[in-house]
Order: structure tokens, then sequence, then C-alpha cells
């Protein structure tokens, strides 16, 4: 069994997708070829937003971002505790200080009740300042972005989306990649819309931001590649990856966000009463990046997912260690205290295989073994 299957993805989306990318060997523009402008179109019309940005991952997806707005030395950056590190690595890349924040017990996304109060610490300590909130859509849900808009208006802050995992959800009608005053997301393999190999994007319906952004990620250009303007990176979008999501994307959108809605329902009746189950709040929508269920114990969660192995069912811990642990950031002195909930989480959480193409069998497979390892 596999905990994401690529392979039956491929399976069933072959001939398109080898259409796709022979079009592309064919024409040979392998760097920022029509494909990529295809593609940002399609998203960025799919999201409902002005502007998508296609760059080289994830990461550099949201660094740009920060770029763009200027932030560097002296500034906090607002960070959910518990997620990957990605999320905070950037903010340092670029001189700021990432401010780790405390999550909600049952979203796994930031708790704005905790980011108040954090932000009025670092306002009171006068050594930082406030400048944006990445708010990560964890494991395929939104955040709470009603929230977090009014404690961005309050502090005059930006909203940085951090939608690697969220692509695909939405609130109300309104989708991810859509929230923030930039929103990012990833195209790495696993993520709900992967290529193969890394990709990313930007959202944003502001101009200039938009044209920075288009200039950092090929070097800072100007009016051509040979007309530097500013310090940025290398950051494109493969076409031939462009080529592999224009080939999955209609299938995402038509069939498999579909298909992940009742792989998760029927997980979550099979296992409501044996473990904690994944909590989609009223009026949201998950993506279902991930399925992860909690356990009463560190040492359950280690049980169940050595007993899952030994039934050759793979299983991962999203994420073991929270970010103000990380030994990368042990510089910045956060208080362990602070993260009740982050820390609580780390011990207990499990993610179960999960992706559009599972059987019902696998379904009754995996949920079975969990049922038989819990009660026995």
């Amino acid at each position: 069994m596999e905990f994401r299957d690529l392979k039956r993805q491929y399976q069933y989306l072959k001939e398109n997708i080898d259409s796709k990318i022979q079009e592309v060997i064919c024409h040979a523009d392998f760097i920022q070829g029509r494909e990529v402008v295809e593609l940002e179109e399609l998203l960025a019309d799919y999201a409902g937003t002005k502007h998508c940005v296609t760059c080289a991952n994830g990461t550099d997806a949201l660094q740009l971002a920060l770029m763009a707005w200027n932030i560097g030395e002296g500034d906090a950056v607002f960070v959910p505790d518990f997620t990957f590190f990605s999320s905070g690595e950037v903010v340092s890349a670029v001189n700021a200080v990432p401010v780790f924040v405390d999550i909600e017990p049952d979203t796994y996304n930031i708790d704005g009740d905790s980011l108040e109060t954090v932000i009025r610490k670092t306002v009171q300590e006068g050594r930082l300042t406030p400048k944006a909130i990445v708010a990560v859509d964890l494991f395929g849900q939104p955040a709470d972005y009603g929230k977090l808009r009014r404690i961005a208006e309050q502090y005059h802050m930006f909203i940085l989306e951090d939608a690697a995992q969220g692509f695909g959800g939405r609130i109300g009608e309104k989708k991810a990649c859509s929230f923030g005053d930039i929103s990012t997301t990833s195209f790495f393999p696993a993520k709900p819309l992967g290529c193969y190999g890394d990709g990313g994007a930007i959202f944003t319906d502001n101009d200039e931001w938009a044209a920075l952004l288009r200039s950092y990620r090929v070097h800072g250009k100007g009016s051509s590649k040979y007309d530097n303007v500013r310090i940025g990176m290398n950051s494109r979008l493969d076409t031939l990856q462009a080529a592999v999501l224009l080939a999955k994307f209609p299938v995402f959108m038509e069939k498999e966000l579909d298909w992940m809605q009742r792989i998760a329902a029927e997980y979550t009746g099979q296992l409501a009463d044996v473990v904690q189950t994944p909590f989609i709040k009223e009026g949201f929508y998950s993506s279902w990046a991930q399925y992860t269920i909690q356990l009463p114990e560190k040492a359950v969660r280690n049980g169940l997912q050595s007993y899952l192995k030994e039934q050759g069912i793979p299983s991962a811990v999203y994420y073991q260690k929270p970010m103000h642990r990380q030994q990368a950031f042990a510089g910045n002195e956060y208080d362990d205290k602070g993260y009740p909930v982050a820390n609580m989480l780390s011990d207990i959480v499990l993610s179960l295989p999960f992706h559009p193409y599972m059987t019902e069998e696998e379904i009754l497979l995996v949920t079975g073994v969990v049922k038989k390892y819990i009660k026995g």
C-alpha cells in the first residue's frame, strides 16, 4: 500500500500527461514556455485572483512574497508553531525574526487568541516591528481568515497565506490562495495538486507586488534578463512541470476533490468512535492533504505506527517537533511553555494513507488495523 499513490494516479491520467509532456519536448521551450503562461492564467482564474506568478517551489513562493513586502532585519513575522520548517525558514532567510504562535487543538491551524497575545507582547517589548502573519492551511483546511483579517488590520500587518497543503480548500465559495494579501502554494508531488518535481505559485490582486514577484523570480530582471534592477533569485517553474499540472488540473477540480471528501467521510465513519478524527469547521471545505488522527498519548501513537508498519501499512507523523524546538531557531530563545497545544499534538498525531484513488477495501484494511490495535 502507498501512503499517497502517485503511480495509480498516473495510470488514470497517463494519456493526457504523456501528451502534454510530449508537446513540450517537441516545441523545446523548456524555460518559461507557453504552458507556464497558460497555467498561471488558469490558476488565477480558479483562485479568483488577478495574478498568479509561478516559481520553482513552495518555499521560494513564501520568500518571494516577503521580498515583495521588503520585510527584513528588525521585523517580526508571526508563524504557526505546528507546520513544515519552510514556513519559518523563509522569515529567517530575509533576516527577519519568526515569532511562533500556538495552534488550535482541533484544526491544527494558527490560534487567533494566541496570535493576539504574542503580537501584544512583541509590541510591548519594542525590539521588533510586527509586519506579517503567515497563516498555514494545514492538512487542507483553510485557517480562520475572518479572525486573522481583523487582527491584521488592527495591527497594520500583511497576511501571507501558506496554502502549500490547502490548494482546493475553501471557506464558503471563496477559495484557498485568495485569502492572503499574498497567497502561495506548492506543487510538490504529494500535495493535493502536485507536479513531478518541485513547483510553486504565488497569488495576489496587487499589480505592483505581482510585477516585483515576476522580477525577483528571474534574478531581479528589469526590461530583459540581462537588465537586472534588483537582487533576486533563480526560481522559475519548468515548462514540463507546468504541462503535468495542466494535465492534472481538470481531473483534480472535477473528480479528485469529490473523491477525497468521500474517502475522508468513510475514514471518519469507521474511526470516529475509536480515535479523535479530523475536525472541519462549519462552512469550511478541506482539500485533505492529509488524514490525521489523534491518539491518547505518545506511547499509543508510536505503538500504532509500528503495528501499522508490521501489517504493511505506511503512516507518517506531521510534525514530530514544533517549530520553536527546531535547533535552527535556537538563537531566538522561545519559551517552551508558550506552546502547550503544539507540544502536545507533536506527541499524539498520526497521518494515515490517503489519496483520491484509495479503494473501499484499502480503507477498511487501514481502519480495521487501527481498531484492532486500539481495542486490543
